[in-house]
């Protein structure tokens, strides 16, 4: 239902086709190449099936959310004009199945939903619930510092299956705390959700008696927390699910605070490493050798860092959104010889790790 709300397709694809039913539908959603014709499937039929009606209506269940451990805030990739690559996208995913990844965020700080149309946003979380729900949780960004448009971005992200929300407090225009619990009262009662503090993008804490007060909720997931060790554990004293939003703190958060894990941007790099920080017990080591990477992933503002990374890795292509421009040399130089260290047997992609030139990159301010 939701690819009619979002796309017209031409009669003429339909008269092309030897074979057409709503299966192909997911092959071609938002994959337009020219006026009038579509790319074939990013994932053949072969390899998913789209999800049942009954599938979608069956909706997890909010303590289905609460033991998710390893959720991946998955990275958006794009073509050279800036629309999506879904091919890219549907092998991210694929890896992010396959590395253990319970869960993704799509189009979050990582996937910059900020760059996006609400149609592109909503067609990218259907697109991602159509072809992979079954196997994983899709977690849609729906929150804005409007809570109108929340509301309505909520209601179509539950409309096209989305198992959980994420929201983030109203940022710029910031509110008052009774405004808060407000704005999160507005989007609570459609379906499971996480809210997301991060106050060094929202310049607001959401304070903990907001968050005790909206713990009552039954859809109230828990909270993906940025804050740190000691505001983690005033949380999971009183019983509220927590995921670490902080890479770099995740193993304490996770085995010495009662985080039930994280929500990560390095698992878009390493998803069988972190699915180890998060489900065999302390592990010193490991996260000592993590470190690194995670560290070279915030040096700027993400996501400018992963971008840069999946690229020299050959995931995805070298396309950014402005205002996102790539690492420095230096710094890309940087992350070959970390991947080194760790070992590209345990990074995403089959390409050995390259150092990209400036004019490698493609930067796009209209698409």
């Amino acid at each position: 239902v939701y690819i009619l709300q979002y796309v017209q397709l031409p009669i003429s694809i339909i008269q092309d086709c030897d074979h057409f039913d709503m299966c192909t539908f997911p092959s071609i959603i938002g994959t337009r190449v020219s006026k009038g014709k579509f790319a074939v499937a990013a994932v053949t039929l072969d390899d998913y099936l789209p999800m049942r009606s009954t599938e979608v209506k069956n909706r997890t269940s909010t303590d289905g959310i609460k033991s998710l451990r390893l959720i991946t805030a998955v990275k958006t990739p794009y073509l050279p004009d800036g629309r999506f690559d879904l091919e890219a996208y549907d092998s991210l995913i694929n890896t992010q199945i396959n590395g253990g990844a319970e869960g993704v965020i799509v189009g979050g700080t990582t996937g910059e939903g900020h760059l996006m149309s609400w149609d592109e946003h909503i067609m990218l979380i259907g697109h991602t619930v159509n072809c992979f729900g079954a196997n994983i949780k899709v977690i849609g960004n729906t929150g804005s510092n409007s809570t109108r448009e929340a509301v309505h971005a909520t209601e179509q992200g539950f409309a096209v299956g989305m198992h959980a929300a994420l929201h983030v407090n109203p940022y710029y225009g910031k509110t008052s705390t009774e405004g808060l619990i407000s704005h999160f009262k507005e989007v609570l009662p459609m379906g499971p959700t996480i809210i997301y503090n991060v106050p060094s993008r929202t310049s607001q804490d959401i304070p903990p008696p907001v968050i005790e007060a909206l713990s009552c909720y039954s859809n109230m997931a828990g909270v993906k927390e940025c804050v740190g060790h000691e505001r983690v554990k005033c949380y999971t004293d009183k019983g509220i699910t927590i995921w670490s939003g902080n890479d770099d703190e995740c193993h304490d958060s996770r085995w010495k605070y009662g985080a039930t894990g994280v929500i990560s941007v390095a698992s878009n790099l390493v998803p069988g490493l972190m699915h180890s920080l998060m489900f065999e017990g302390e592990n010193a080591a490991l996260n000592e050798k993590l470190l690194p990477l995670m560290k070279w992933l915030f040096c700027e503002p993400n996501p400018i860092g992963l971008n840069t990374a999946l690229a020299q890795l050959g995931v995805v292509r070298p396309v950014f959104r402005l205002p996102y421009t790539p690492l420095p040399l230096e710094k890309r130089v940087e992350f070959v010889r970390i991947v080194e260290a760790i070992g590209r047997e345990n990074f995403v992609g089959q390409k050995e790790a390259q150092v990209l030139d400036d004019d490698d990159f493609v930067l796009i301010s209209r698409y």
